[in-house]
């Protein structure tokens, strides 16, 4: 090949620069001095001058504001019981740790009385244990004795530890069980709490409703509104101008005229099978509240914040060895059959990721190269 892209170089020494944005005119056949055997087999060759691409036009998006995702929580109840008091009001502000709601949860009675009983039953071995291995030490107790007297210790010790541990995950405070038994206040009633700083957004129970794990609808919903996100999706060929930390302006139409400047956040690593888009999301300032969870919204992001990209004809592009090439036309002529990297194609237009810089000529009709070299090897060998 590369005998033959000497060959091609000495072809296009007499070429005169083409423009910028369409293919040079085919080189006049009274500049080119070709070898006979060749010279009726030679085709019109076209070049193209790579440029800088032009600013690339804003992008809109349409957008949806939703809560941050580490902004909310949905609330339920772990525990199941009747509701005795609803200390929250919807739209209320609360603080992480704050009482939402009181259940009466007889779990948690249920489970501490065998808690207390575990305590005894756990003295009582130790104190059987501590009898036995003094008389089996003064040998008047048989090692059997004592084996049974060791495997009744270890066995309460494992009935105890599952007895607190069941009080643990019914929302006993660990600190209130670390009491002495006489001082510890443990009863049936079970606040639930919020988990986070923010505002009751929507709140699903009454005082006397039954309430438990199995209950579907989330009690409360306690969100931040300070800060959302907003959502969109954006199209394949439109990603590579998108980066995260980029501020993109974003307008609702409740308020027509006034832009919320959004910061990019997260740019999704998935693209959806049903639209062939990938979400984008990106954080919101809200300090003022005038912006609502789930208001439609239109995130522009400006030509500016995007990649250059360098796009060519496909017909410039040659297939082998399971990769894509071009060939680059240097001074005087010389060619270079060069790798590249392509980001996408659209109909008869190829993105170029890597292997191409601004400034460099290509050949728009490589194939030529392969026509003479079939022409010149069948010649050799005449």
């Amino acid at each position: 090949m590369k005998q033959f892209l000497c060959l091609l170089s000495l072809i296009l020494v007499g070429l005169t620069s083409a423009g910028c944005t369409r293919p040079d005119p085919p080189a006049p056949s009274s500049k080119t001095v070709q070898p006979p055997v060749v010279a009726s087999r030679q085709p019109d060759v076209q070049t193209m001058l790579i440029e800088t691409p032009p600013s690339l036009p804003a992008l809109t998006l349409s957008a949806r504001v939703t809560y941050a995702e580490d902004g909310f929580s949905r609330i339920s109840s772990p525990l199941h019981g009747p509701v005795l008091d609803v200390r929250a009001k919807l739209g209320q502000a609360v603080k992480a740790g704050d009482v939402l709601m009181v259940i009466d949860a007889a779990d948690i009675a249920t489970a501490y009385a065998a808690y207390v009983e575990e305590i005894s039953e756990l003295g009582l071995a130790e104190r059987n244990y501590e009898l036995t291995k003094d008389l089996y030490d003064a040998q008047a107790m048989s090692l059997k004795d004592l084996e049974h007297a060791t495997n009744d210790l270890n066995r309460e010790r494992a009935e105890f530890k599952q007895a607190k541990g069941r009080l643990l995950s019914l929302r006993v405070p660990a600190a209130e069980l670390s009491k002495p038994l006489a001082q510890q206040q443990i009863t049936s009633r079970f606040e639930l709490r919020s988990p986070l700083t923010g505002t009751v957004v929507e709140r699903n129970v009454t005082p006397g409703q039954i309430v438990g794990p199995a209950t579907d609808t989330p009690l409360f919903t306690v969100a931040n509104l300070d800060r959302l996100q907003v959502v969109a999706d954006v199209y394949q060929h439109d990603l590579s101008g998108i980066r995260v930390g980029a501020v993109a302006p974003m307008t609702v139409e409740a308020y027509p005229g006034i832009e919320f400047p959004a910061t990019i956040s997260v740019i999704g690593d998935v693209v959806d099978p049903a639209t062939r888009t990938i979400k984008i999301r990106a954080s919101v300032s809200n300090v003022d509240r005038r912006l609502k969870p789930e208001m439609f919204a239109r995130m522009t992001i400006a030509g500016h914040t995007m990649r250059p990209k360098i796009v060519i004809p496909k017909q410039a592009i040659l297939e082998h060895s399971g990769k894509q090439w071009v060939v680059v036309q240097h001074d005087a002529g010389r060619l270079e059959e060069r790798a590249i990297n392509i980001d996408s194609v659209i109909d008869n237009r190829v993105t170029i990721r890597e292997g191409l810089t601004t400034g460099e000529r290509i050949l728009l009709t490589p194939s030529t190269i392969n026509h003479l070299a079939a022409g010149d090897t069948s010649a050799g060998g005449a």
